[in-house]
This record gives structure tokens, sequence and C-alpha cells, in this order.
């Protein structure tokens, strides 16, 4: 059974992240894209905000990729950390703990759960396992 749980986090978070990736990137998803989201990031002080949204999406879609998969779930949640670590500094620590405000909640759950995957191990349903 956890295998299965571990694979059921894996898929969930590594999904999504892999979406939030294509977002920034692709637009997709009702998305800005580069583009779009760049002076977002120039507004919050990542510059030249269009490397900076490339960037995060890059680490987004890879990381989700290395977790989902379980390839590499260290590398996927190293990637997915440094991405939620930058917006809890640059866009929700100011805004508190609590989502409904705008805080980071989501953020230190999701830190959470990809670092207990990460110290767990990816699990027997996995690519790591199959290598």
């Amino acid at each position: 059974m956890l295998d299965l749980g571990l694979l059921i986090i894996r898929l969930v978070i590594g999904l999504i992240m892999i979406g939030h990736g294509c977002k920034k990137l692709f637009g997709w998803f009702g998305g800005e894209g580069i583009q779009g989201a760049s002076g977002f990031f120039e507004l919050i002080g990542l510059r030249p905000g269009a490397i900076m949204v490339a960037c995060a999406g890059i680490a987004e879609l890879l990381g989700g990729l290395l977790f989902a998969s379980g390839l590499s779930v260290v590398a996927g949640a190293i990637l997915l950390i440094a991405t939620m670590v930058v917006a809890i500094a640059k866009v929700h620590w100011s805004k508190g703990l609590w989502s409904v405000n705008g805080g980071f909640e989501y953020n230190l759950v999701m830190i959470a759960a990809l670092l207990g995957v990460a110290l767990a191990g990816a699990g027997a349903y996995s690519v790591s396992a199959l290598m």
C-alpha cells in the first residue's frame, strides 16, 4: 500500500507542476506564456522577466516529469522546491500563512510533500524501480 500511496502523491503533484510549467512556457491551460508572464516577473523583481519565466517553467516542467515518473524524485523535488521557495519569497511571504489571503500555505504543503517523498523514495511503481 505504501508504494501505491507514493505513486498517487507523485502523480498528483508532478502532473500539477507539469501543468504550471506548461502555463508559463506555452500558455496552455489558461496560462499567459512566457511573454504574458514576464511582466509580472519583472514587477516582483525577477529580471529579465522572460528569461526568469522560462527558467521557472522549465524547472516546473522538468521537475514535474522527474517527480511524477519516479525517474529521480530527489532531482525533481529539488527543482520544484526551489520554485516554491522563490514563490514564497517573492509573492506570498508578506501575505502571511493562509492561502485565502494570498499567503504561502499551498507552497508550504507542496514543499512538505515533495520533501517527504524525496526522503521516502519513489516506491516500486516508478521508473527508477524498473532500472
